[in-house]
């Protein structure tokens, strides 16, 4: 299954003091070093080893290239990131809805925004809410994606 991140107030969280431990003093002088999420390094372990393929998705304009090295450097591997850059221009600036996980075979997107929930609902894609300040938020992305397996498999 194929899985994707959002970036601020999902994986990345300034307002909560709950995060993983900071990169090393002469790596954040070559990289940003922003607040990753506690649990992020957990979950990503935990779902590529059931064989999931991790991606970010996110609307911000972050160079991909420095995401996936950040990621990497705190032990996560994404296949890949989306941009905002990326995503105006396959699908045009302003475009409505905001993300479009279906159109990259994303099976499950995981995001902050309600509304990407109600963008998921609308335009038939599958998205994990997990609140910013929610200590429980690994617990529920496992849920949803193991609720997902189980579908799968009842299908087959």
């Amino acid at each position: 299954m194929r899985i994707s991140f959002d970036l601020d107030d999902t994986l990345i969280c300034y307002g909560d003091p709950a995060r993983e431990p900071r990169l090393p003093w002469f790596l954040r002088l070559f990289l940003p070093d922003e607040p990753l999420r506690k649990g992020a390094r957990h979950l990503a372990v935990t779902l590529t080893s059931r064989g999931h393929e991790l991606w970010i998705y996110t609307t911000s304009g972050r160079n991909p290239r420095a995401v996936r090295l950040w990621l990497r450097f705190h032990g996560i591997y994404v296949k890949r990131v989306i941009n905002g850059t990326e995503h105006s221009k396959c699908f045009g600036q302003g475009s409505s809805p905001s993300k479009r996980p279906k159109a990259f075979k994303i099976d499950l997107h995981i995001d902050d925004s309600p509304g990407v929930a109600i963008e998921g609902q609308k335009y038939g894609f599958r998205v994990c809410v997990v609140e910013p300040s929610a200590s429980d938020w690994v617990e529920k992305v496992i849920q949803n994606v193991t609720a997902i397996e189980v579908a799968a498999k009842a299908r087959s």
